[in-house]
C-alpha cells in the first residue's frame, strides 16, 4: 500500500497499490530534497526515492549556502533539508530506482529497497536529480581521498577559505590545466598541477596560460603518501622530490548518473550531462532533471533553483496528459550540437 503523501491539511486520498502518483523524485540530493519541499507545499502526492549516495554528504563545509556565513557541512544540509521536507508530509524511501519505462499516462519505475525486495510505482510524471560520482584520484593506499575529504572538489565552494596557500590540482589535459588557471587567478598564485604521471602534452597558448599564472606543473607520478589527521602532508614523486601543500582539488571530472533518462532517449551531451529546457524538462515528454544531473554549474544552489523550476512546471501540468506535452524547445535541441 502507498501512503498518502500529502502535505498537513490537504484532502486525504485513498491509496490502492494501482495509484498514479502525481511525481516520482529520484535522488535525495539538494535538489531531490527541495523539489520534495515544493510539490508537498503544492499539496502533490508523490515519493523521493534516495540511495544514498548524494554528493553533497561528501561536502566538509560549504561557504556559498546562504545564510549560512560560517559554512554549513554536506550532510547537515542534508539532514535540514530531508527535515523540511519531512514536516509537510514529504515520503522518502530508500531504495534505487533500477528502472525506468513510459507508459500511457506516464511511467513505471522498478525500486528496488534492501538485496531482494523491489515494488513497482507509477507517476505521472519523474523528477530526476540522480546528480553525478567524482572520478577518484589513484593515491597509493589512500581509496576514495575525495569521498574521505582528504581531497576537495569544489574550489568554488570553499577556495576563498584557502586564499594565498600552497594549492595542489590533480588533473590534466583541457580539464586539468583550465582548474589549475582558475584557482591560480582566483585565490593563489601558488598552485601546482599534479598529472599523477599522465603528460600534458601542452600548445603554445596552454604553456603562455601557465606561465601567465605561475602554474608549476609535476608530471611525475606520486609514488607516496604521508597523512596529517584529514590532510595529505606531503606526496613523494618516482624521483624522490617532496611535495607539500596546504589545499588538494580534484579535476578528473565526474560520472553522470543519467542512464535511466538516456535509455529513455533523453538529450545530453558528451559526459552524459542532460539537456533541458527553461522548465528543467528533458527531451522526454514529462520528465524533468535538476542538480548535477543537468548540464549546467555544480552548485548546490544552482541544483536548488532547477529543483524549484521544475517542481513548479510538475504542479502547473500535473493534470495534463504527457502525450499531450508540447513539442520540445528547438532552442534546447540547438544547444545539444
Amino acid at each position: 500500500m502507498q501512503p498518502s503523501m500529502r502535505s498537513p491539511g490537504a484532502p486525504e486520498m485513498e491509496d490502492t497499490d494501482d495509484d498514479m502518483l502525481d511525481c516520482l523524485i529520484v535522488g535525495g540530493g539538494p535538489a531531490g530534497l527541495s523539489a520534495a519541499l515544493y510539490l508537498a507545499r503544492f499539496n502533490r502526492r508523490f515519493l523521493v526515492v534516495d540511495d544514498g549516495r548524494a554528493r553533497a554528504s561528501w561536502i566538509p563545509t560549504s561557504h556559498n549556502i546562504p545564510l549560512f556565513a560560517a559554512g554549513i557541512a554536506g550532510p547537515d544540509i542534508l539532514a535540514l533539508q530531508r527535515a523540511t521536507a519531512e514536516r509537510y508530509g514529504a515520503r522518502i524511501l530508500n531504495g534505487t530506482v533500477s528502472a525506468l519505462g513510459k507508459e500511457p499516462g506516464g511511467f513505471r519505475a522498478t525500486v528496488v529497497c534492501g538485496e531482494s525486495e523491489s515494488r513497482e510505482l507509477r507517476a505521472r510524471r519523474v523528477l530526476l536529480a540522480t546528480g553525478a560520482v567524482d572520478n577518484e584520484p589513484d593515491m597509493p593506499d589512500v581509496p576514495n581521498a575525495v569521498q574521505r575529504g582528504l581531497v576537495r572538489y569544489c574550489p568554488i565552494c570553499d577556495g576563498y577559505e584557502a586564499m594565498n596557500r600552497k594549492i595542489a590540482v590533480i588533473g590534466f589535459g583541457s580539464r586539468g590545466l583550465g582548474e589549475a588557471v582558475f584557482v591560480a587567478r582566483t585565490y593563489s598564485r601558488d598552485v601546482t598541477l599534479l598529472t599523477l604521471g599522465r603528460p600534458m602534452e601542452l600548445d603554445d597558448d596552454q604553456r603562455a596560460r601557465l606561465a601567465e599564472y605561475a602554474v608549476k606543473v609535476v608530471e611525475e607520478p606520486i609514488t607516496a603518501l604521508d597523512l596529517d589527521g584529514d590532510k595529505i602532508a606531503v606526496m613523494r614523486t618516482g624521483s624522490g622530490q617532496e611535495h607539500r601543500f596546504d589545499v588538494l582539488y580534484s579535476a578528473l571530472g565526474m560520472q553522470v548518473r543519467s542512464d535511466l533518462a538516456v535509455a529513455l532517449g533523453a538529450e545530453h551531451d558528451a559526459a552524459g550531462a542532460l539537456i533541458v529546457d527553461d522548465h528543467n524538462r528533458t527531451s522526454v515528454a514529462g520528465l524533468y532533471a535538476a542538480g548535477d544531473v543537468v548540464r549546467d554549474l555544480s552548485q548546490i544552489v544552482v541544483g536548488m533553483g532547477h529543483a524549484a523550476v521544475a517542481a513548479t512546471d510538475i504542479h502547473n501540468r500535473c493534470e495534463l496528459p504527457t502525450e499531450d506535452e508540447p513539442e520540445w524547445p528547438t532552442r534546447a535541441r540547438a544547444e545539444c550540437s
